[in-house]
């Protein structure tokens, strides 16, 4: 076969070669603010604050002269706990004005948590609340630093006199932060071992959020409704930076995910796009007086963040009139989005597939069962069609995990290609299908089963609102496959009645040999489901505990 028609063939695709922005975050937040000044660029519904991009621009310098005001130098660390307000997003533009890396700090971290993110990220100073109605900070904190010596030297509230006081300080601004900067840190889940934190640069998240406005056809004119986290890759990337590029308003509608106050913000904002993660617009359709909303405003949006149900997507193209909804594929690593559907792409590839590789951004399908642990470069690159592992490398590849060179190794290779750990299938136009996580697929007497896969059958039962398959500990077989559903508002169903439907419609071994009616999923504060604590649920409920520490191979 002539090498041309062999490539080809291949599961490889790399993204139109679209210019990439020399700028860093403070500079593109000074040309937006240049161009479109009078313009709004926040809106903080629950605190009833707005600002405009001159004004944005002005609250960030003052965040910059504050910085430098406390000795916060280029490259210092600053950490921001917090859920989302207008201060969120002042901390952010203005860390990135002084050269400093912005510290992600989960909202719902207790004293353990805290601790080790203040310990491994030797944040210079913190930015908090005292207490909100999930949580007392201050205590929190106190308890966290207890006995430790920590290279944090200042703690600066927002509800108290020292904020506006830091905001007062005078100075000149620094002038010499960089492109390849670390301009935020994240700390992943840690799924497996520790968390790490993740090092994100200027040129990483500023040109993720050039390509994301691309994506959905930002202007000026539109309103971006933002529910979920700031301190998530979506919020701060997804939900900022394309509004950044564009000029586009951030309407923030609470200080946590709130399906009425979410609807609301699009109702009474007239706002043109929305984000939400799946379990965000289950919600959402969830409410008694969905239909009292107005949305027909809306254009655009996007559903990402965890596995998004084709069922669910084309209810909000439909039901919620967001005709150009696109579905976008990444992780943190990859600042975030590395695959997307474009707003104009037909309903078939926003639908079934999470769009194609980004500008500037290569993809491949990469052969998983046979070398699961062999270097990218040494396994081979799947034909079309066939499933294997997304690899990824591009500007967007984080500059790093932070003090961890070993596991920076493990995850981006020798010529750069990142394993995703993610499952999924190129198509011959090139778009991506995403079929799972590689660690979670369920062995059942030997045969592979997919969740996803099952999940997507699910959803077709006209009961079904949401469902997450997961496998289980099984003596005999080793794993069998269990369904939590949550039903439809005012539906009913029982387990029998699932297990019927699947009957002569998928493969007996995939069949859920229990399910689970629930009304609602473990989730983290960004609203990924924890499959994880599902699975030691249904070990506890079932008396498994045994059959769990069973060893294998």
């Amino acid at each position: 076969m002539p090498v041309d028609e062999q490539i080809s063939t291949q599961s490889y695709a790399r993204g139109p070669a679209k210019p990439l922005l020399e700028l860093t975050i403070g500079d593109l937040l000074h040309r937006t603010a240049s161009r479109y000044p009078d313009r709004l660029a926040v809106a903080s519904r629950h605190q009833d604050r707005r600002l405009t991009w001159a004004g944005l621009s002005d609250e960030a310098d003052r965040v910059a002269r504050g910085l430098w005001a406390l000795g916060v130098q280029r490259g210092d660390r600053v950490g921001l706990w917090s859920t989302n307000c207008i201060e969120w997003i002042v901390m952010h533009m203005g860390c990135a004005r002084a050269g400093a890396a912005l510290v992600n700090v989960n909202p719902a971290y207790r004293s353990h948590e805290l601790q080790f993110t203040l310990t491994r990220s030797r944040m210079k100073a913190l930015f908090l609340w005292h207490k909100d109605k999930r949580a007392d900070y201050e205590e929190i904190l106190g308890r966290a630093r207890h006995g430790l010596d920590l290279a944090l030297q200042h703690t600066i509230y927002f509800d108290s006199p020292e904020w506006p006081a830091f905001l007062d300080a005078e100075g000149l601004l620094p002038d010499h932060v960089a492109e390849d900067d670390v301009a935020n840190i994240q700390y992943t889940s840690g799924t497996t071992g520790l968390p790490k934190g993740v090092m994100l640069t200027h040129h990483n998240v500023v040109n993720n959020g050039q390509y994301l406005a691309q994506g959905f056809h930002y202007t000026e004119q539109d309103k971006i409704v933002v529910p979920v986290p700031l301190f998530h890759c979506y919020g701060c990337v997804i939900g900022t930076m394309s509004a950044v590029n564009s000029g586009a308003a951030i309407i923030l509608p609470n200080w946590t995910f709130d399906a009425r106050a979410t609807l609301k913000a699009v109702h009474d904002e007239r706002a043109t796009s929305v984000y939400g993660v799946p379990a965000m617009y289950v919600a959402e359709f969830g409410l008694d007086d969905f239909a009292s909303y107005d949305t027909t405003c809306l254009r655009t949006g996007m559903m990402s963040g965890a596995p998004c149900p084709v069922e669910l997507m084309k209810r909000v193209l439909e039901e919620m009139h967001c005709r150009e909804l696109v579905i976008a594929y990444g992780q943190t690593e990859t600042s975030p989005v590395v695959t997307m559907s474009d707003a104009a792409d037909s309903l078939e590839v926003r639908v079934n597939t999470v769009g194609r590789a980004m500008p500037q951004t290569e993809i491949k399908i990469a052969a998983l069962e046979a070398q699961p642990d062999a270097p990218i470069e040494m396994r081979e690159t799947l034909p079309y069609g066939q499933q294997g592992e997304v690899c990824v490398r591009g500007y967007a590849l984080m500059k790093g995990y932070d003090g961890d060179p070993e596991g920076t190794a493990q995850v981006i290779q020798a010529d750069g290609w990142l394993r995703t750990g993610d499952l999924g299938v190129m198509r011959e136009d090139g778009c991506i299908h995403i079929t799972g996580r590689s660690r979670d697929v369920i062995i059942r007497g030997g045969e592979n089963i997919y969740p996803r896969e099952v999940e997507e059958f699910l959803y077709t039962h006209p009961k079904v609102g949401e469902v997450q398959v997961i496998g289980i500990p099984n003596a005999r077989l080793g794993e069998i496959v269990v369904a939590w559903i949550r039903l439809r508002p005012g539906m009913e169903a029982t387990e029998e009645e699932i297990r019927a439907f699947c009957q002569g419609q998928i493969a007996y071994y995939k069949i859920p040999e229990h399910v689970r009616i629930v009304t609602e999923f473990p989730a983290t504060l960004s609203g990924k489901i924890q499959k994880y604590k599902m699975r030691e649920f249904e070990i506890e409920a079932r008396g498994l505990q045994d059959v769990a520490k069973t060893a294998t191979a």
